[in-house]
């Protein structure tokens, strides 16, 4: 069996695939059309990426495609829908990252309570403030609001619980008995949620229902000068509103995801959002530590051992595969 790797894999990731009797093809670089060119020489049956887009050309170029592993938990970057006509299934590693984009949540939110970024960069210029800096809230005894209770919200419970911070959550798998269990407070929704909290962190994956459900109306309920993180999609929000927000309120934001962000490694942007007093970004580094990546390529191996042990997808998100 043929797997072509179309991202920055580790390289243990990549022997073990051999030691299953893979043939195995890795470029990190395989981009769009690019990428077309190498399934069309390859024509792998399995092919593994991580940021990388797979959509109509690229199914069109490799007949032989059997399963696409997303290295990572969500799949926005794939056309299932296609997939699923083509009979091609599609699997991921949920999971895996969860601890890593926590830990990026949770340094948001400590590095805004206390500007840890302003203060640095003031730092870095030769100047010394610590009048201002000085001046930080602190979060225990505070709220903090989770929009998600996956893998990763699920997270973000005992590190906020570790710092003395109360938890609120929404989610549509979170019961009133889960919530008793979990030892947190309940919400009907998003609004609900920003009413009754002083730090709102988003942990949803992006689809139809979730595209832009922090809107305008769940922004206007937090609290003024109220602390936002975001390191699930850029979609799950009305960035627009959360501009008007941070411009009129004194909302404070941290964005490891946002509109406008570069496709590759390397690029520029739009500074107009982070240039507003009160907003920090990171650069879509949620899953971005070595442990992380280790357990998804661990993951991603697994995926295709039981693929050739069992004929089964381990992780399948379409398990309705037709032939279209």
């Amino acid at each position: 069996m043929k797997v072509l790797v179309a991202d920055k894999f580790p390289e243990f990731g990549l022997d073990a695939y051999r030691a299953l009797g893979c043939e195995v093809v890795s470029d990190p670089d395989l981009k769009e059309s690019a990428l077309v060119q190498a399934l069309e020489v390859e024509n792998p049956e399995v092919l593994v990426v991580r940021s990388t887009k797979v959509q109509r050309e690229h199914f069109d170029a490799a007949p032989g495609l059997k399963l696409v592993i997303r290295a990572g938990a969500g799949v926005n970057t794939i056309d299932v829908d296609l997939a699923t006509t083509r009979g091609v299934a599609v699997a991921n590693c949920p999971g895996m990252n969860s601890a890593a984009v926590a830990e990026l949540a949770f340094a948001h939110l400590l590095s805004m309570d206390r500007r840890i970024v302003d203060g640095a960069l003031q730092l870095r210029e030769g100047r010394w403030n610590k009048k201002e800096f000085s001046q930080a809230r602190g979060v225990k005894g505070t709220t903090l609001g989770i929009i998600g209770l996956g893998n990763i919200g699920l997270e973000m419970i005992p590190r906020a619980k570790a710092f003395g911070m109360k938890v609120v959550a929404s989610c549509i798998t979170l019961t009133p008995e889960l919530a008793v269990e979990l030892d947190i407070e309940r919400c009907e929704n998003a609004r609900e949620v920003a009413e009754r909290c002083d730090v709102m962190s988003v942990h949803l994956a992006l689809v139809d229902a979730t595209r832009g459900i922090i809107s305008d109306e769940v922004l206007a309920a937090l609290k003024p000068g109220a602390l936002f993180i975001n390191t699930s999609r850029a979609g799950v929000v009305d960035q627009d509103a959360l501009i008007k927000h941070v411009k009129t309120r004194g909302i404070r934001a941290a964005l490891d995801v946002f509109e406008g962000e570069p496709e590759g490694k390397t690029g520029t942007i739009d500074s107009t959002l982070f240039n507003l007093p009160g907003v920090q970004g990171s650069h879509h580094i949620g899953a971005s530590t070595e442990q992380a990546q280790a357990a998804v390529a661990e993951e991603a191996v697994r995926v295709v051992k039981v693929f050739l042990d069992e004929g089964a997808v381990a992780n399948c998100v379409n398990p309705d595969v037709i032939k279209g």
